[in-house]
């Protein structure tokens, strides 16, 4: 039987605050090899650890940390990772919430078309990593009788997402994930709305027409053919419905179309 002077038992959610917050002192009870409090050593792991957990913040958000550069991305990740321990053993699904915090935190205020781009940049590690499925072919509409195409309804492909800004999302990835550095002609007052997919190996970033976010969310949603258009072109007078149609069939944004 243990005597008084056995360690305290650590539990998880101590052990994990303390994992996490470079301000928490170390467990209490925690020894090392010789029978002694390891201080030193558990602020190792822990740095080693919040380092781990911020390099894969960065791996998801290159465009997110070069616009911020990596001194001020590196302590908001640290901050991020102090107040959202990992859910997942996963790593690379760490950070989910990173666009929501991004857009709550203070010092940024002045910068807030940066958690549209984290939503962004969320979407795509999403798309990279969704499900393979076939793009439907877009000749398949050629075969269905007219009168039910306004009804048809288009499956969305396992990748496909659509991200809305009120500012230029698709510059903005451009300029600081695509093609670095070539960010001299953003202009910040155009908002910009993508469609995001993965037919085949590589993600796509497609930036959307007008009318276009109205258009895909409804046929993301189940919506028919006909009631999308009618969507799309209430969202904005300059909608074009093949236009619309055709950026979406040719980024593979669909896998199937159902008609009654």
């Amino acid at each position: 039987m243990a005597g008084s002077d056995a360690a305290p038992k650590i539990g998880a959610p101590e052990f994990a605050n303390a994992l996490l917050n470079a301000d928490a002192p170390s467990p209490p009870g925690l020894i090392g090899p010789d029978g002694k409090a390891a201080p030193k050593r558990f602020a190792v792991y822990r740095n080693n650890v919040i380092v781990s957990l911020c390099e894969a913040l960065g791996q998801t958000y290159p465009a997110v940390r070069t616009l911020l550069g990596d001194d001020y991305f590196n302590a908001l990740a640290r901050a991020f990772v102090t107040d959202h321990p990992p859910s997942s053993p996963v790593l690379i699904w760490y950070g989910g919430a990173f666009a929501d915090f991004v857009e709550a935190f203070p010092p940024l205020q002045d910068y807030p078309y940066l958690a549209d781009v984290a939503r962004a940049e969320w979407a795509w590690l999403q798309a990279y990593h969704a499900e393979d499925a076939a793009p439907l072919d877009p000749a398949v509409l050629g075969s269905i009788d007219p009168e039910k195409l306004a009804s048809a309804r288009f499956v969305r492909h396992p990748a496909t997402s659509r991200v809305s800004s009120e500012w230029p999302l698709a510059d903005l990835l451009r300029a600081n994930r695509f093609s670095p550095g070539d960010g001299a002609h953003i202009d910040l007052g155009a908002a910009q709305s993508l469609l995001i997919t993965r037919p085949d190996l590589d993600v796509d970033v497609v930036p959307l027409r007008p009318g276009g976010a109205a258009f895909v969310d409804a046929l993301l949603s189940g919506a028919g053919l006909g009631e999308a258009a009618g969507l799309g072109a209430d969202a904005s007078a300059e909608f074009s419905l093949s236009d619309c149609l055709s950026d979406c069939l040719g980024a593979g944004a669909f896998k199937g179309l159902e008609t009654n």
